[in-house]
Protein backbone atom coordinates (compact mmCIF):
# COMPACT_ATOMS: atom_id res chain seq x y z
CA UNK A 1 0.00 0.00 0.00
CA UNK A 2 2.86 2.36 0.78
CA UNK A 3 4.28 1.67 -2.68
CA UNK A 4 0.99 2.64 -4.33
CA UNK A 5 0.87 5.92 -2.36
CA UNK A 6 4.49 6.67 -3.21
CA UNK A 7 3.89 5.86 -6.87
CA UNK A 8 0.70 7.98 -6.93
CA UNK A 9 2.55 10.78 -5.19
CA UNK A 10 5.43 10.66 -7.69
CA UNK A 11 3.05 10.58 -10.66
CA UNK A 12 1.12 13.52 -9.23
CA UNK A 13 4.33 15.51 -8.74
CA UNK A 14 5.51 14.75 -12.29
CA UNK A 15 2.13 15.75 -13.73
CA UNK A 16 2.12 18.98 -11.72
CA UNK A 17 5.60 19.84 -12.96
CA UNK A 18 4.49 19.21 -16.54
CA UNK A 19 1.38 21.33 -16.13
CA UNK A 20 3.23 24.16 -14.39
CA UNK A 21 5.99 24.14 -17.00
CA UNK A 22 3.46 24.29 -19.83
CA UNK A 23 1.78 27.30 -18.16
CA UNK A 24 4.95 29.17 -17.27
CA UNK A 25 5.22 32.82 -18.41
CA UNK A 26 8.14 31.97 -20.70
CA UNK A 27 5.84 29.93 -22.92
CA UNK A 28 2.85 32.27 -22.85
CA UNK A 29 2.23 35.41 -24.80
CA UNK A 30 0.38 38.09 -22.97
CA UNK A 31 -1.14 41.26 -24.30
CA UNK A 32 1.74 43.14 -22.74
CA UNK A 33 4.24 41.06 -24.73
CA UNK A 34 3.17 40.93 -28.40
CA UNK A 35 4.93 38.63 -30.81
CA UNK A 36 7.88 39.86 -32.86
CA UNK A 37 5.75 39.94 -36.02
CA UNK A 38 3.20 42.19 -34.30
CA UNK A 39 6.02 44.47 -33.14
CA UNK A 40 7.44 44.62 -36.66
CA UNK A 41 4.04 45.45 -38.14
CA UNK A 42 3.43 48.11 -35.53
CA UNK A 43 6.83 49.71 -36.12
CA UNK A 44 6.24 49.72 -39.89
CA UNK A 45 2.80 51.25 -39.42
CA UNK A 46 4.26 53.98 -37.18
CA UNK A 47 6.90 54.78 -39.80
CA UNK A 48 4.21 54.99 -42.51
CA UNK A 49 1.99 57.14 -40.29
CA UNK A 50 4.91 59.46 -39.52
CA UNK A 51 5.86 59.68 -43.19
CA UNK A 52 2.27 60.45 -44.17
CA UNK A 53 2.02 63.02 -41.39
CA UNK A 54 5.26 64.67 -42.52
CA UNK A 55 4.06 64.71 -46.13
CA UNK A 56 0.77 66.24 -45.06
CA UNK A 57 2.60 68.97 -43.12
CA UNK A 58 4.88 69.98 -46.00
CA UNK A 59 3.89 72.57 -48.57
CA UNK A 60 5.64 74.53 -51.30
CA UNK A 61 5.89 78.30 -51.32
CA UNK A 62 6.71 79.58 -54.80
CA UNK A 63 7.85 83.11 -55.59
CA UNK A 64 8.69 83.64 -59.25
CA UNK A 65 10.93 80.73 -60.25
CA UNK A 66 12.10 79.99 -56.70
CA UNK A 67 10.31 77.33 -54.60
CA UNK A 68 10.74 76.93 -50.85
CA UNK A 69 9.54 74.00 -48.74
CA UNK A 70 7.62 74.89 -45.60
CA UNK A 71 6.51 72.80 -42.65
CA UNK A 72 3.06 73.54 -41.27
CA UNK A 73 2.30 73.34 -37.59
CA UNK A 74 -0.23 70.87 -36.21
CA UNK A 75 -3.04 73.26 -35.36
CA UNK A 76 -6.51 74.18 -36.61
CA UNK A 77 -5.32 77.26 -38.46
CA UNK A 78 -2.77 75.29 -40.49
CA UNK A 79 -5.35 72.58 -41.22
CA UNK A 80 -7.80 75.17 -42.56
CA UNK A 81 -5.00 76.82 -44.51
CA UNK A 82 -4.22 73.50 -46.25
CA UNK A 83 -7.87 73.28 -47.30
CA UNK A 84 -7.36 76.50 -49.30
CA UNK A 85 -4.43 75.10 -51.31
CA UNK A 86 -3.37 75.58 -53.99
CA UNK A 87 -3.52 79.28 -53.32
CA UNK A 88 -1.97 82.06 -55.40
CA UNK A 89 -2.14 85.49 -53.82
CA UNK A 90 -0.81 88.98 -54.40
CA UNK A 91 0.97 89.86 -51.17
CA UNK A 92 1.63 93.46 -50.19
CA UNK A 93 4.81 94.82 -48.62
CA UNK A 94 4.87 96.01 -45.01
CA UNK A 95 7.73 97.37 -42.88
CA UNK A 96 10.43 95.98 -45.18
CA UNK A 97 10.26 92.64 -43.33
CA UNK A 98 6.98 91.00 -44.29
CA UNK A 99 4.42 90.40 -47.01
CA UNK A 100 0.73 90.10 -46.21
CA UNK A 101 -2.58 89.09 -47.79
CA UNK A 102 -6.16 89.39 -46.45
CA UNK A 103 -8.43 86.35 -46.89
CA UNK A 104 -12.09 86.81 -47.75
CA UNK A 105 -13.08 84.54 -44.86
CA UNK A 106 -11.69 84.19 -41.36
CA UNK A 107 -9.55 81.25 -40.30
CA UNK A 108 -9.55 79.77 -36.81
CA UNK A 109 -6.94 81.46 -34.66
CA UNK A 110 -5.23 81.14 -31.32
CA UNK A 111 -2.95 84.12 -31.29
CA UNK A 112 -0.12 84.91 -28.93
CA UNK A 113 2.77 87.36 -28.87
CA UNK A 114 5.88 85.58 -30.14
CA UNK A 115 9.21 86.29 -28.48
CA UNK A 116 10.90 86.54 -31.86
CA UNK A 117 9.68 86.35 -35.43
CA UNK A 118 12.15 84.74 -37.80
CA UNK A 119 12.64 84.89 -41.52
CA UNK A 120 10.41 82.27 -43.13
CA UNK A 121 7.68 82.36 -40.48
CA UNK A 122 4.16 82.01 -41.89
CA UNK A 123 1.59 83.45 -39.50
CA UNK A 124 -1.97 84.68 -39.27
CA UNK A 125 -2.58 88.20 -37.99
CA UNK A 126 -6.06 88.54 -36.53
CA UNK A 127 -8.31 85.99 -38.15
CA UNK A 128 -7.88 86.81 -41.83
CA UNK A 129 -4.42 88.20 -42.60
CA UNK A 130 -1.75 85.82 -43.91
CA UNK A 131 1.76 87.08 -43.19
CA UNK A 132 5.03 85.79 -44.64
CA UNK A 133 8.07 87.19 -42.84
CA UNK A 134 11.40 87.54 -44.62
CA UNK A 135 13.42 89.21 -41.84
CA UNK A 136 13.89 88.52 -38.14
CA UNK A 137 12.21 90.94 -35.75
CA UNK A 138 10.74 91.40 -32.32
CA UNK A 139 7.13 92.50 -32.00
CA UNK A 140 4.37 93.28 -29.55
CA UNK A 141 1.66 92.12 -31.99
CA UNK A 142 -0.19 88.80 -31.63
CA UNK A 143 -0.09 86.13 -34.33
CA UNK A 144 -1.26 82.57 -34.84
CA UNK A 145 1.43 80.20 -36.12
CA UNK A 146 0.73 78.49 -39.44
CA UNK A 147 4.15 77.22 -40.44
CA UNK A 148 7.75 77.99 -41.28
CA UNK A 149 9.86 77.84 -44.41
CA UNK A 150 12.42 75.12 -43.75
CA UNK A 151 15.36 76.96 -45.29
CA UNK A 152 14.66 80.67 -45.86
CA UNK A 153 18.02 81.36 -47.55
CA UNK A 154 17.22 83.52 -50.56
CA UNK A 155 13.64 84.26 -49.44
CA UNK A 156 14.23 87.98 -48.99
CA UNK A 157 15.77 88.26 -52.44
CA UNK A 158 13.00 86.19 -54.05
CA UNK A 159 10.26 88.33 -52.47
CA UNK A 160 12.04 91.52 -53.48
CA UNK A 161 10.81 95.00 -52.71
CA UNK A 162 7.16 95.89 -53.08
CA UNK A 163 4.19 93.66 -53.76
CA UNK A 164 4.66 90.11 -55.05
CA UNK A 165 2.67 87.09 -56.22
CA UNK A 166 3.17 84.00 -54.03
CA UNK A 167 1.78 80.49 -54.59
CA UNK A 168 1.22 78.11 -51.69
CA UNK A 169 0.71 74.49 -52.80
CA UNK A 170 0.92 70.90 -51.58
Amino acid sequence: MKRKIKLSFIITIVLMICVLTACSPKNQQTEAEPSASVLQTTAADEINDTTQEKNMNKINVTVGDKTFTATLYDNETAKEFVNLLPLTVDMQELHNNEKYYYFENALPNASSVPELIQSGDIKLFGSDCLVLFYDDLTTSYSYTDIGKIDNPDGLKEALGKGDVTVTFSE
